[in-house]
């Protein structure tokens, strides 16, 4: 070993969840050493569907039209078509406009995009790479590491030159996949949430498509009618490639010749060329903990590893990352409290538990629709009516997943006493309550709430601040970043619902009143996990 370099984080894995955390950590003033043993420019051309939740992360890091602009052609339909073949019988349609053109989003600023990984991943890395707080090193494994009471040594190795070093950091953050090596040294199990499938994905390049299909062409097709398959058709980029996806447990679908499967699914005539054919198999799970260690935390597939039905995994992923991040952070700097750490299992947890069973009713509604190649009028009416009254939309609209999921923790104060009319069946809509996300609305054009919130807390005065010295002292005392803000749009106000509301740094309620709380001391400690 040649010699060592000192961080505070050292990330392994540069995946979505690897580089969000260190665009996350870097943007908090952390120092970070990200290790990938590949690098951007070998991710596979799988489709990264980023929710609302995730642009809006990638909004605060400047990211969100830069990635809109290489992400989907511009002009390519959003839409979502339950049909026969492509090109075949159409029985259901999800229309969502175009990313240039489509309909206005009350609840977000930042609405869901479209972006393969393979062009997703070079833009997060030039992130990363001129961030001041870290380096990227591409083509670098970890090879081993070991933990003490201060933090953790690990062995680095550069694949292209075989030199090797040390890297020293305080925290280790794990992003290193769905076979996590370091979950694995860490003894954490994962065991499987639903059943094991075989997945083949067959890319292929159809340049004309587009153009015939015209009005008919949409994002993604889900095939009603074809014996090959019970997934998708999914166009990647907008501008000739698709993929097909079918499962391959029953055999002949694993040793089928690809371009049959690909001109099965093709109800017209166009040329196309297969240009990858990938198998892989399908282990959804939920890590038993993770915090692997008292230094060791797993993040994205390394957690969590879900079924692709409504495109939850990378979003799961990204909204993970920002979490650990912050609270990393707070401890880095010194006012963390003792359960801030131990909350980013809690809470994240929960969340991954929610989609994956979300996931997975998904996937099985998927796989129980018994196609009908013969496509008989009558039958493929009766489908339709189905898949309506099923809400088969839902498999790829689903904003509550996205961004309703709801924190429970020792660090939300929940509210007390409920106002009247407050309990009761889940409203629709953004909410204020505690541990939810706080709602977004314009402060004025081109300005969302959400953009008060990430590096500090956030308190949002609804009423005349008057007594918020006592509040200001109690988060002082304890080095807690604080922002206060009056807002006198009595819209907003009524969409937070109370005259103070407090939010976290990664945007989630904390605590919400209609008078300053009794104690400010006891709510700063509970908020940071002192108490």
């Amino acid at each position: 070993m040649n010699h060592t370099d000192d961080a505070d984080v050292l990330i392994v894995g540069g995946g979505p969840a690897g580089m969000v955390t260190a665009l996350e950590l870097g943007w908090r003033g952390v120092d970070f050493i990200l290790v990938d043993a590949g690098g951007p420019c070998s991710a596979p051309p799988t489709v990264s569907t980023l929710g609302p939740r995730s642009m809006e992360i990638f909004r605060r890091h400047g990211l969100a039209d830069a990635i809109r602009t290489v992400g989907l052609a511009r002009d390519h339909p959003l839409d979502i078509a339950w049909v026969s073949l492509v090109g075949g019988h159409e029985l259901l349609r999800l229309r969502r406009g175009t990313p240039a053109a489509r309909p206005p989003f009350a609840h977000t600023p930042e609405p869901d995009a479209v972006c393969p990984q393979d062009r997703l991943m070079p833009l997060l890395a030039r992130a990363v790479g001129v961030h001041p707080h870290g380096p990227l090193r591409v083509h670098c494994r970890m090879e081993g590491f070991r933990l003490d009471g201060d933090g953790v040594t690990a062995a680095v190795r550069d694949l292209g030159s075989g030199q090797v070093s040390t890297v020293r950091a305080r925290f280790l953050v794990a992003c290193d996949g769905t076979s996590s090596a370091v979950r694995a040294v860490c003894r954490v199990a994962a065991p499987a949430r639903c059943g094991t499938r075989r997945l083949r994905h067959i890319f292929f390049r159809a340049p004309e498509l587009k153009a015939l299909l015209g009005e008919r062409m949409a994002l993604c097709y889900v095939l009603m009618g074809s014996l090959a398959s019970r997934f998708h058709v999914r166009a990647m980029d907008g501008r000739g490639l698709y993929r097909l996806t079918t499962d391959t447990d029953d055999g002949p679908r694993e040793s089928a010749d690809a371009r049959a499967l690909v001109r099965g699914v093709l109800a017209v005539d166009t040329p196309f060329e297969v240009v990858a054919d990938r198998r892989w198999t399908l282990r959804p799970f939920v890590a038993d903990r993770f915090r692997a260690a008292e230094r060791v935390f797993l993040v994205g597939d390394a957690a969590h590893t879900l079924p692709p039905a409504g495109g939850f995994g990378v979003n799961t992923g990204i909204c993970g990352a920002a979490d650990v991040a912050w609270k990393l952070a707070a401890e880095l700097k010194g006012w963390a409290g003792p359960q801030l750490l131990d909350s980013y299992g809690i809470e994240r947890s929960a969340v991954a538990l929610e989609a994956l069973q979300e996931a997975d009713a998904h996937l099985l509604r998927t796989l129980v629709r018994a196609p009908d190649p013969a496509g008989a009028p009558a039958a493929w009416a009766a489908t339709a009516e189905l898949l309506a009254r099923e809400g088969a939309v839902r498999e790829f609209d689903a904003p509550e997943v996205h961004l309703g999921f709801r924190y429970t923790s020792p660090l939300i104060v929940p509210d007390r006493p409920e106002r009247p009319g407050t309990v009761g069946p889940r409203r629709p809509g953004p909410r204020a309550a505690p541990g939810c996300r706080a709602p977004h609305a314009w402060l004025s054009p081109g300005t969302s709430t959400l953009d008060l919130f990430g590096r500090t807390f956030s308190l949002l005065c609804f009423a005349r601040p008057e007594g918020r010295d006592e509040f200001e002292r109690a988060f002082a005392a304890h080095h807690v970043p604080l922002r206060i803000t009056v807002c006198a749009d009595p819209e907003i106000a009524r969409l937070y619902e109370r005259a103070f509301v407090l939010v976290r740094p990664d945007g989630h309620v904390a605590w919400r009143g209609d008078t300053w709380p009794a104690d400010a001391s006891t709510l700063a400690a509970k908020v940071r996990g002192a108490c």
